[in-house]
């Protein structure tokens, strides 16, 4: 039995995705040319992903960048993202090309088709939320991903520092238990 499918559009024409995923052609393209290694971004970089997207909507809604109700179905999209709802939508591989643009689009789509649903549209009816002009706005790959990154490390600073600790107390350990073995010292 095939999955079912749905046709979406870029720059390139159409393209075959999943008809319950959330992501979009450029999503599906990226998982298509980029089969790397089969590894995903961890969850605390998805959910970093999903507060920047959160916050853009929120400010681009203040700035009446957006319509109120546009941002709010945006940032509810990106709420889910962030709490891990949608984790199983991320799928290109970490290991891609160019500075990150698949995983960026890959979150505007996936964003962008939870909040058309939200508000009573079907996926992929991109001139109601569009993942470029809407989830996307005032943004740029080149500030979002690395910002992204940021976030992320942020949000497991605790589990960093405990980890590093726990280095330094391992290798005071062995300190003490090789501190009266001789050693040739090298250079």
């Amino acid at each position: 039995m095939s999955k079912a499918m749905r046709t979406e559009r870029d720059s390139m024409g159409p393209v075959q995705v999943p008809r319950d995923a959330y992501y979009g052609a450029s999503t599906m393209r990226a998982v298509q040319n980029f089969p790397i290694s089969g590894l995903r971004f961890p969850r605390r970089f998805i959910a970093a992903l999903g507060l920047i997207k959160r916050c853009a909507a929120e400010v681009n809604a203040d700035l009446g960048l957006l319509e109120l109700r546009l941002a709010e179905a945006i940032a509810l999209a990106a709420a889910e993202v962030v709490e891990g709802k949608l984790d199983g939508q991320f799928v290109v591989d970490v290991f891609q090309t160019g500075s990150g643009t698949s995983t960026n689009m890959n979150a505007n789509e996936v964003i962008a088709n939870r909040a058309l649903e939200l508000m009573g549209y079907r996926k992929g009816e991109y001139k109601f939320c569009s993942p470029h002009d809407h989830v996307n706005g005032s943004q740029s790959t080149n500030d979002a991903y690395p910002s992204a990154l940021h976030v992320g490390m942020a949000l497991g600073n605790r589990e960093l520092v405990a980890a590093v600790n726990e280095l330094i107390a391992a290798f005071r350990a062995k300190g003490k238990e090789f501190a009266r073995v001789l050693k040739m010292g090298r250079t």
